[in-house]
């Protein structure tokens, strides 16, 4: 059926790639990043070298009459030793905004990670042919938004009619930065993560730092926040300073002024938004390290616990880092009348868990990441949100709680 078309190949380049901040050229072809090469070279972190090459945010936008498309991609699989497998990771389509197609690519390299004793060994293997057939015909605006959670190098673009990069549609760029849970961690797919909920809802184009496990307050994403133009701003800090047990109180307040004081630096009057964590029980009151639960690992399942000492008030806590967001936002909103802080106690809390608890005691799953998607929208979009129009300043009084490279941003 495929071979019988007149496909016509176009190379990926900037033109028609969103989302991604640096471009490596492979032997097979191109791989996305979310940070640029200075910053990756000042981190020997595995764990964030994984995240930022997985590519949360990132697609290809084009404008063609074409109504079938191939995408030949080497996407990289993991393997956790001991837990069930994962799916692959999914492709979605997009027609002139509106949900087309999704799709996997079975092939590819396979990464198998032992989180006991810390190994990781990568084979090797081939590329893949994702394909969309039956696209409306005519003039149309495609995109397709690669996995969220699976490291991808772009092989060939095919088409059956010519391509031609969007149009800017004036829309304002949002930047953001968090951690798994804004990486994406089990949503649906790649639109279906929250802040790409939240981008669709607000009418903006996307750029996602959400770097799981990597959300550690790191001077060189900040840098990279301060150098990537933008109209609005977002940083979601808390949790994987806790469950890394990274820090300690003492650094944690001037660990914060710093990061928002780089992104200033680029960014003197830009709306910027401040966001608290998620509710996350096993971290309210008690410090990390989390570690891995295997105890139910023969029913298929992974969880992790909380195993920092909670009469230790010098770790950091949930509850403490609310706090002293607050304390930090409010002081400077003095003299920052843009800045703005959001509880993420709003976009998912205690009646959230009760009715759409964390399936491994971490991360939320596919219809949570939609209720945040949702209510950051509607929190921070709106007219007299921090994104609005005609956005308030911020309070510090805190919602009551006692109830249930290379490729250029695109502008």
């Amino acid at each position: 059926m495929y071979t019988e078309r007149n496909w016509i190949t176009t190379p990926v380049t900037a033109d028609i790639l969103r989302g991604a901040l640096d471009v490596e050229h492979t032997a097979r072809g191109l791989l996305p990043h979310r940070l640029p090469a200075w910053a990756r070279a000042q981190c020997a972190d595995g764990q964030l070298a994984m995240a930022e090459a997985q590519p949360s945010g990132v697609r290809l936008v084009f404008r063609t009459r074409a109504t079938a498309v191939e995408l030949d991609t080497v996407p990289t699989k993991r393997v956790y030793v001991g837990a069930p497998p994962r799916p692959d990771g999914m492709y979605d389509l997009l027609v002139d905004g509106r949900l087309a197609g999704r799709a996997g690519v079975a092939a590819g390299n396979t990464l198998t990670i032992d989180m006991t004793t810390g190994s990781v060994v990568h084979e090797p293997g081939g590329a893949g042919t994702l394909r969309f057939a039956d696209l409306p015909d005519g003039d149309k605006d495609v995109e397709i938004w690669l996995p969220h959670n699976e490291t991808t190098e772009l092989v060939a673009l095919r088409t059956d009619a010519p391509i031609e990069p969007a149009p800017d549609r004036g829309r304002k760029v949002w930047l953001h930065h968090g951690s798994s849970i804004s990486h994406g961690s089990d949503a649906a797919g790649p639109t279906s993560i929250w802040p790409a909920l939240a981008a669709s809802l607000g009418g903006v184009e996307l750029i996602n730092l959400g770097l799981a496990g990597s959300a550690l307050l790191d001077p060189f994403t900040a840098r990279t926040m301060r150098d990537t133009p933008a109209d609005l701003i977002s940083v979601k800090i808390g949790i994987n300073l806790v469950n890394a047990d990274l820090m300690r109180l003492r650094a944690f307040g001037p660990a914060v002024h710093g990061f928002l004081d780089t992104i200033r630096e680029g960014h003197p009057t830009t709306p910027l938004l401040v966001v608290s964590p998620i509710l996350c029980p096993i971290h309210e009151d008690t410090p990390g390290p989390a570690a891995p639960d295997f105890s139910n690992i023969g029913e298929g399942k992974l969880s992790f616990l909380a195993m920092g000492d909670p009469e230790d008030s010098t770790r950091l806590t949930l509850d403490i880092i609310r706090q002293e967001l607050v304390r930090i936002t409010t002081a400077r909103a003095a003299d920052d009348p843009n800045l703005h802080y959001l509880d993420g106690r709003e976009l998912y809390g205690e009646e959230d868990f009760a009715e759409l608890p964390l399936p491994d005691q971490l991360h939320p799953d596919a219809a949570s990441h939609r209720r945040m998607g949702e209510r950051f929208a509607a929190a921070a979009f709106a007219a007299t949100g921090a994104f609005g129009t005609t956005a308030p300043e911020p309070t510090a009084v805190q919602p009551d709680r006692s109830g249930p490279g290379e490729p250029k941003v695109r502008r």
